[in-house]
């Protein structure tokens, strides 16, 4: 699963460049998100594929909060980065005589910095507060990897403060994009229903799918993983860590797995460019 990852996302990264008919902003957007899901899983899973091959499966603190903070990070900005997305989709459809204009070269660079900046900050603050804690109990990390609620779980002191600044984050950088992406397919929907040609809808309509299928996958594990309570209670919940586990597996590996496979078989320029970069290779040959 890990190398048709790298495969899958990587080519479609290299089409993005190489090609020039994907030079294009929702392009751009994709070769970042292809890059992010990487990026990613490269932060979680080499070390789970050492773990599976050694006796002894430990991680050094400090390499655990790098692992915490690069994944968590990773993780805010897809979120943000989608929202994205959904607006570029948004501008394409609804204003497309001002599309150039809106989203020049300039805007969609300044929200792609603004998607890692974001992520950033995010994992950085959180990652600080969670270090700080004292952990004096079972240092075994019942998870993957260092997931940050897995994590907490070990702290042995009050993380209530913890979960209000988690809570804060998820509303802001999670629940706001995906009000944002909402609000941008209600418009999208609202204007695709009011064109007279059915091609033009099945055409509008194909531009948006694989993007809201990518969405609705990384948004409804995510969610779910997130915006449950956490109490101390649950946090110790034997059931839980194994539904999280498999929640966290899900939209760490299955979702950046299926991202390239979704944008490639449901759009005809990324099929064209590959086509054109196979045809350049045989004849190279």
């Amino acid at each position: 699963m890990y190398v048709v990852i790298l495969l899958g996302n990587g080519t479609l990264i290299i089409l993005s460049i190489l090609d020039s008919h994907l030079h294009t902003p929702m392009y751009f957007f994709l070769g970042n998100l292809s890059f992010l899901d990487i990026c990613y899983t490269s932060t979680s899973i080499p070390s789970t594929l050492v773990s599976f091959l050694s006796k002894r499966k430990t991680i050094s603190f400090s390499g655990c909060a790098v692992q915490m903070f690069l994944g968590l990070a990773m993780g805010t900005t897809e979120c943000v980065l989608l929202g994205m997305m959904a607006f570029d989709r948004y501008v394409a459809i609804c204003n497309p005589l001002r599309y150039l204009i809106i989203m020049n070269k300039n805007s969609y660079v300044t929200m792609a910095a603004g998607s890692w900046l974001s992520g950033v900050v995010n994992s950085a603050v959180q990652t600080a507060f969670v270090v700080r804690l004292p952990f004096c109990r079972n240092n075994v990390i019942n998870h993957f990897s260092c997931e940050i609620l897995a994590v907490m779980k070990l702290a042995c002191a009050d993380i209530s403060g913890n979960e209000f600044i988690m809570l804060v984050a998820t509303t802001l950088l999670i629940l706001m994009p995906l009000l944002f992406i909402v609000m941008s397919y209600s418009l999208i929907v609202s204007s695709i229903l009011k064109i007279h040609s059915s091609e033009g809808r099945s055409k509008a309509f194909s531009t948006c799918s694989a993007h809201l299928t990518v969405v609705i996958i990384f948004y409804g594990t995510i969610l779910f993983m997130y915006m449950k309570p956490k109490s101390k209670d649950t946090l110790n919940s034997d059931g839980l860590d194994a539904t999280d586990k498999l929640i966290s597996m899900f939209y760490g590996v299955m979702t950046p797995m299926m991202n390239p496979l979704i944008y490639s078989l449901r759009n005809k320029d990324v099929k064209e460019a590959l086509k054109n970069l196979l045809s350049r290779i045989l004849i190279c040959k």
